[in-house]
Formats: structure tokens, C-alpha cells, sequence
């Protein structure tokens, strides 16, 4: 969701994404129910090509989990592919890839989602293969330590061996004091040694339902015949009691945070600022929209961020930003940047903070308007062009608080933003108190 596609969005594109104030415009069309159980069902149909694209998603990610079990949500996605009575450890895949598919599954702060892309003739399989761990997920004891060394592997490889991951976790822990955003989705090294085949099966006994769950197909399949299939497969699962999404809140910072990573590992400086921010879904939502133009403004190869950190005689040789509208509790806008040989950190920051201070004092001109609403439709258009893309735009909406009607708003609400609306959002959200910077840096330089 926070890839920017760069391209010229043609006049026709513009109007299939929906002209500004037309109620009746649709991006995606989808196709929606909800079964008896509880489970609500998108269809986002795309004939082009034999293929669909099958994905359960449950509202339940790390940010759910009880104190000093974290990474039991992610452990959990693991175990969820070792055996339930039909199909053996380890063999679920291997049958989605016999049949031609591939499949995969992740976890994140506010969601867990599970998928398949396969041939049309074989939903009914995967269907049913899904369906069944959703409900009668039957992982051996002695396969659940051997799954969790594989997930200290992973934290191994993908966090421990890498500075810049390391650096963004105390980055989280410094910005949330309270909120579970501090803590790494894949959990904290000790945590994760003690986790144990109980406290996942507790977790998905918790979690797991038809009613917390949302199935979204995407591809070469009509309604009827979808409905038929989840009436099949996933209507016969019970609903369960599910407890509320009751999470810590943030209290309010007071007060900017600095912090300093040293790593001989590291080989370019760099730094990064994050502040607290709302989304669709909560906080001060009305900025929410204006922010997603802003960071778009922001991130523009020939932007203001790069002229004055990049381009010429700027400090950077290498400088961005970031910023998601959909979470289920207020998130961050981001800025990172490097400096180039010879130059300072410090150098590097002050250009930042002059960038900030003008855009405040004066904030964002028309020409910058209209090329980011340009991007942000092309953006919304091209997820079309493929079945994933469009899926997991409405699984990741639909897991943080928002509806089928919201997503497809998106290009009306992009239109609607003004001049004024993106310099308060601005104002709002670039309080220093409010902010986290960092410094990370190789080692002889601590």
C-alpha cells in the first residue's frame, strides 16, 4: 500500500476511477455478503484469465497479543501449516503447488492473512483446505519446536543480521510507550524462546472464527458460484465469542525523543524521523486523506524533499518518506534520509527541518496538488491490472475499520482535498513534541 506506481494516468483512467461527487462510480465493483456464520465475503471479479486469487484474513494481528507473549500471532501463521485432519504437516503447500498454484501467508500489526493463486477449476480445493484449518488446525507437539526455531531463524535473518531492522524497532519502542505498534510484529527474542504450542493454540482458539475472519476472492468466478463454494466450506463453521480489540492507548507525548544506534555492520549513516499520526480508523481522522497526498507531494522525484535534500549541492544522497492511511489505531508519518560522502548527519536533519518549517509557513502550491491526485489515481487504477493487488487493498481496509463503500470512495476522497486541508494535517501532525528522530551509524563514529 505504500508503493507509489509512477506513471501518466490517462483521461480515460481518470474517469473509470470515478469522477469527484459521483456517488455511483465504482474502482473495483465488488461483489459483497455476509454468510450466516458471520463471515463476510468480497468478490472482486477479473475474467482476463483463469485465475483466481483465494485470501482469508482475520482481525487479529500482533498489536492483539497479551503482554509477554509476543510473536505468538506470527508463530501461529507458521503452526497454521501444520496439519488438520485431511491434510498432514507440512503438506499444504506441496498440494497448492502440485496443482499448479502457489500460496503464502503473513502477519502484521492489525491483521493475519492466509492465500492462494490457482487455476479457477481448483478454488473448490483450496476452499476447502482453508477452510478446515480455520476451523480443526491439529499441529503435533513435535512439530511446534522445530516451527518455532524456524521463526528465531527468520528473526535471525531478517532483524538480528540486519542493522537498519534493528534500528526500526528502537525507533517503535521509542515512539509508543504504551501502544503494542512499540513491539516487532515477529515478537522479541526472549518472548519468542518461551512461546509454546499452548499459548498459539490459545491464540487461535481466541481469534479464529468465521466471524472475525473475511474471505476475499479475486479473479474468474461469478457470484453465485462463490456463494455456493463458501456456503459449502466455510458456512458450516460455528461462530465463536470474540473478544473486543481492546488495546493500550497512547498517551500523549510531551516531549521529543532522540536516540543513537551505534553498528559496525552499518556502512551508510542515516536518519530517520517518525511522527505520530492518525489514520482512517482513528485519531484526528479527517487529516488522514490530506496526509496520503502529502507524503505523495513528498515522495515526487522532483519534489521539494529531494531538491533540497538531494538534488545539487543538497546534503542526502538518498531521501524519502512515508506514511499509511490505513491502521487501526493512529500509525506515523516517516522521513528517512542518508547523507552524502563528506557531509553530516547533523547537516542532513537541519535541511530537513527547513523543508518542514516552509511547507508550514507556506504550505503546497496547485501544480503539486495535481500531480500527486495524477499519482495517487494511477496508483488506485493500476491495482486493478492484478488480482492480488486489489485483494489485499480491501484486506487490509477491511481489517483496520473501514468498509467496501471506503475503499471504493478512495479516488473521490483523493479528488476532494484541498490546499487548505493538506497545510492542517501538516500543522497538526509535524509537532516536534510528537516526534522520534534517530541517528544510526557505523561504529567509529559513536
Amino acid at each position: 500500500m505504500r508503493n507509489r506506481l509512477i506513471a501518466v494516468l490517462s483521461a480515460a483512467g481518470l474517469w473509470l476511477a470515478g469522477a469527484p461527487g459521483d456517488s455511483r462510480a465504482q474502482v473495483f465493483n465488488p461483489t459483497q455478503f455476509m454468510l450466516g456464520n458471520g463471515m463476510q465475503v468480497v468478490l472482486i471479479e477479473d475474467h482476463r484469465a483463469p485465475i483466481v486469487h483465494h485470501m482469508v484474513w482475520y482481525r487479529v494481528g500482533a498489536a492483539d497479543e497479551a503482554p509477554g507473549v509476543s510473536g505468538v500471532a506470527h508463530y501461529l501463521e507458521h503452526l497454521m501449516f501444520k496439519g488438520t485432519p485431511s491434510v498432514p504437516p507440512g503438506e499444504f503447500s506441496k498440494i497448492v503447488s502440485r496443482e499448479g498454484g502457489r500460496d503464502n501467508a503473513f502477519t502484521s500489526s492489525d491483521y493475519t492473512g492466509y492465500f492462494q493463486t490457482i487455476a479457477r477449476d481448483r478454488l473448490e480445493l483450496v476452499m476447502r483446505m482453508e477452510a478446515e484449518r480455520m476451523n480443526q488446525l491439529n499441529p503435533r507437539a513435535a512439530d511446534a519446536k522445530p516451527e518455532l526455531q524456524v521463526v528465531l531463524e527468520e528473526r535471525l535473518s531478517r532483524t538480528d543480521n540486519n542493522p537498519g531492522a534493528l534500528f526500526g524497532e528502537q525507533l517503535d519502542a521509542a515512539q509508543y510507550l504504551s501502544h503494542p505498534y512499540g513491539r516487532p510484529v515477529i515478537g522479541w527474542p526472549a518472548e519468542i524462546q518461551r512461546l509454546t504450542l499452548d499459548d498459539a493454540m490459545a491464540f487461535y482458539r481466541t481469534h479464529y472464527a468465521p466471524n472475525n475472519a473475511i474471505l476475499i476472492v479475486a479473479g474468474d468466478v461469478r457470484p453465485a458460484d462463490l456463494k455456493a463454494l463458501a456456503e459449502k466450506y466455510y458456512s458450516m463453521i460455528p461462530m465463536r465469542p470474540i473478544p473486543p480489540r481492546f488495546r493500550p492507548q497512547e498517551p500523549n507525548q510531551l516531549a521529543a525523543r532522540r536516540l543513537s544506534m551505534t553498528d559496525g555492520r552499518v556502512t551508510q549513516p542515516s536518519m530517520r524521523r517518525t511522527y505520530l499520526a492518525p489514520s482512517r480508523s482513528a485519531g484526528e481522522k479527517q487529516h488522514a486523506v490530506p496526509l496520503a497526498v502529502l507524503a505523495e507531494i513528498l515522495n515526487a522525484p522532483t519534489g521539494r524533499l529531494h531538491k533540497a535534500l538531494v538534488k545539487g549541492d543538497g546534503p542526502a544522497v538518498s531521501a524519502g518518506t512515508w506514511y499509511s492511511s490505513l491502521s487501526l489505531d493512529p500509525g506515523t508519518f516517516g522521513f528517512s534520509a542518508s547523507p552524502k560522502r563528506g557531509r553530516k548527519l547533523e547537516e542532513v536533519e537541519a535541511t530537513l527541518d527547513r523543508v518542514i518549517a516552509e511547507l508550514l509557513t507556506d504550505g503546497v502550491g496547485d501544480d503539486e496538488m495535481r500531480r500527486a491526485r495524477t499519482g495517487m489515481q494511477a496508483e488506485t487504477v493500476f491495482a486493478r491490472d492484478g488480482l492480488s493487488g486489489a485483494a489485499r487493498i480491501f484486506g487490509v481496509a477491511l481489517t483496520t475499520g473501514l468498509t467496501v463503500e471506503d475503499v471504493e470512495a478512495w479516488p473521490r476522497l483523493v479528488d476532494a482535498v484541498t490546499r487548505d486541508q493538506v497545510l492542517a494535517a501538516a500543522r497538526y501532525v509535524f509537532d516536534l513534541r510528537r516526534s522520534v528522530t534517530g541517528y544510526l551509524l557505523p561504529k567509529e563514529q559513536s
